[in-house]
Formats: structure tokens, sequence, C-alpha cells
């Protein structure tokens, strides 16, 4: 059928605006401008997508500051590495996502290079099909790797890519701005000054909040701080590291001064080192299992397994699941959770899932934090074997423990 042209190009300026909140933003203006006899569909369209239709109830949430920041985050976020937009697609996505927010999880993390920007495209279809009011979201993303590798400039920290690469990440998304924007990996090709000033400019812009920052070495996050304290910029709030009961030297010991200097918080990935905490593989590599799907990103684990550290590593999930079931009535699971979330430098545990259920079940942790008292932890600790040492003092007796600490 052939659509006769409208000359009443005013009635392009309300569809338009609230197409920029949608992942399809050219197609739908290109669509306009071809076929102005559509708008009246499309406006009503895209009022519809934009309706509020959940209201979020925390459901006893507890929130905490995100690092030094006034940006309250729920204790439990949820994330889509590997799974949204991945190994997970479609129906499924907004059955996970749906089911965290009805269990009071408003924080979605995300990054631009989350399958190849699908894991953005997902993430924000979802939001506005379920009718999800923005201001009630905290949504993270992160920017480093790309969504197209082959580009000499679609990569890194650089001016260029991160304002570029945000603006992308935007349009997958289809929303105005995120809460929280990070620097997926320090980047040594760029200087230091060149990525705060580049982050300082997308805040200014309106396009993010804040910005933190993600498997940055304590010097380089010193670095960033120094900069901006010179320049007058904004520093990170936050550091997205991996921390588990394996994997605490970096967490517990390089970031202990930034903790105290900055009040930097961290949003925690692979709190259940890939599913290794959760006891799945006490027996092997289970078919439908993370290792299984992404052997290529887990290698050096899976090698692991067949190495002294590996073996002790199963041993001590074993352990610990024993003393889970025993001593708490939870599954090593929900422990291993409940562990990293009481730090009190922890500022939000992402999860990772690929079904719904598994969403509910790793909420159980809430109830495990309130039975980690001293000596539940101290427990954990002789089972572990593997806290870092304090930085050494050189013989130099203790000080007063009522005193104030070192760092």
């Amino acid at each position: 059928m052939s659509i006769s042209a409208s000359h009443d190009k005013s009635a392009l300026t309300l569809p338009t605006c609230i197409k920029r909140r949608m992942n399809r933003r050219r197609y739908i203006v290109t669509l306009e401008l071809r076929h102005p006899r559509l708008l009246p569909l499309i406006h009503d369209h895209c009022i519809e997508m934009a309706q509020v239709k959940v209201e979020y109830d925390t459901k006893g949430m507890p929130f905490r500051r995100l690092g030094s920041s006034g940006l309250r985050v729920p204790i439990f976020s949820l994330g889509g590495w590997l799974t949204l937009g991945g190994t997970v697609v479609g129906d499924p996505v907004k059955d996970i996502i749906k089911t965290a927010f009805d269990h009071g999880i408003n924080m979605f993390d995300t990054a631009e290079g989350y399958a190849s920007g699908n894991s953005e495209l997902e993430m924000g279809r979802v939001i506005r099909e379920l009718g999800l009011r923005r201001s009630e979201l905290i949504i993270t993303t992160k920017i480093y790797f790309g969504a197209r590798k082959n580009e000499p400039n679609a990569t890194g920290t650089s001016r260029k890519h991160v304002i570029e690469g945000l603006r992308e990440s935007l349009d997958r998304l289809g929303l105005e701005y995120v809460d929280v924007v990070f620097s997926h990996r320090p980047d040594i090709t760029v200087p230091m000054e060149e990525t705060v000033r580049a982050f300082n400019h997308v805040i200014e812009r309106g396009w993010a909040f804040y910005w933190a920052t993600s498997e940055w070495s304590g010097q380089e996050i010193e670095e960033a701080y120094h900069i901006a304290d010179k320049l007058g910029l904004i520093p990170p709030i936050a550091e997205q590291c991996k921390h588990h009961m394996f994997h605490r030297e970096r967490p517990e010991k390089e970031y202990a001064p930034l903790y105290q200097k900055y009040q930097i918080g961290t949003t925690v990935y692979s709190a259940l080192a890939a599913g290794l905490l959760t006891g799945k593989y006490n027996n092997g590599i289970p078919p439908d299992s993370r290792f299984a799907a992404h052997p290529g990103t887990f290698k050096s684990m899976i090698e692991s397994f067949d190495e002294e550290e590996g073996m002790q590593q199963i041993a001590k999930v074993r352990a610990l699941s024993d003393f889970a079931e025993k001593e708490l009535g939870c599954s090593v699971t929900h422990l291993a959770l409940a562990w990293v979330a009481i730090n009190p430098n922890t500022s939000t545990v992402i999860l990772g899932a690929s079904r719904h259920e598994q969403v509910v079940d790793n909420l159980k942790a809430l109830d495990v934090i309130p039975k980690l008292t001293p000596e539940v932890l101290e427990k954990i600790e002789k089972i572990l074997d593997n806290k870092p040492e304090s930085w050494p003092t050189f013989k130099r007796p203790a000080l007063d423990k009522f005193g104030r600490a070192g760092i």
C-alpha cells in the first residue's frame, strides 16, 4: 500500500524524542520520515512501551552506598556476563530480570563487550517490555573491549572511544543515561589524564552520573585520584573486581589503603569462582556447566583441577559444604555469597544466572549473612587457610588495639 507524504513536520517532534530511548531508533526515525502518515501508530506504540507497568518494591533488600557516593545500591545485583544476550536470549532473559526485580534487585550490570553488545540490547529490550520505571533502576555498563574488535579506535579508554563507545551503549540499551560507567580495564596505551578527562566529560554531558574502574591495580586507581584532584575532575567511586574465597589478595590487601583513603567500594563479580564454590565441579565438569559452555574463558581453572592447587580447592569446597550444611543449615553457594557480602568494603555482589530459579536460590544468602558471626568467620578462615598477610612492620611492636589502626 502506498502512503502519501505529509508536510506536517511538527508531527515528528514527539515521536522522535521518545524513539531516542529505543534500540531501533534509527530505523524508526527513518520510518517516520518516509511514511509520515504512520506517525499516530508509531506514537501510540512508543507511549505504550514507555508506560510504567511495574512499581518497585525492595522486598526487604538491604542497600549500601556505592563507595564514597550517595548512590544506594542493593547488596545483591544482577549481571549479564556470559549469560544475558550470550547463552541466554529472548524470553528467558525477561524471566531472569523480572524475577530479580520482583525480589528486590534493581541494579543491573552489563558491558559493551558482553556478547558483542547483545547483552545491552537484551537488557534494554526487557526493561522497556517490563515497563520498569527508569528512576527506580540502577543501570551500569562498562567501556573498553568494544562491540567491534577490528577497528583501531573501537576499544580502550581513549577520549574518542569512551565518548563514542558510551553513546553506542546508550543506543543499544535504549536509554538516555546510565547510572555508572566503568572503565572495564586500565589502558596502558592511553595517558591517564586523557582517560580521567574522558569519563569526567561523559558525566558532565549527562550520559552517566558516576564513573568507576574494573580490574585496575591499586596504583592505577591512586593515579586516577591524584589526577582528578589536581585538575578538579571527578574521580572514580568504585572498583568492579573479582573477589571470592580463593581470590583475596587484590580486594583484601592491595585495595586496603584505597578503602581507607578514598572510601571506594567494590561491585564484586565471580563471587562463586565461576561456579567452583557451588560444589558442582567436585566430581568433574557437568555438561551443562559454565566451564563446559566456555572452556576457553576458563581454561586455566579447568587445567588447575589436575594440579595440586585445584585439588586443594576442591577439597576445601567439600569441607565448606559440610560446614555450611551442619553448622549454618545452608548450601555452600549461599555461604560463599554471604561471605563476600558481609565484607564492609563490598557495595554489591553481582549475581549471574542462566535461569530465573538461580536468582531466587542465590538470594537465600541474605538469610545467611546474620549467621556469620566473628566465631563462624574464624572457623571459615581455618578451612580456607589463605587469608592475605598483613603488610610487614619489620618487627616493630604492635600498636594499641583501641587506637587508630594503620593502613
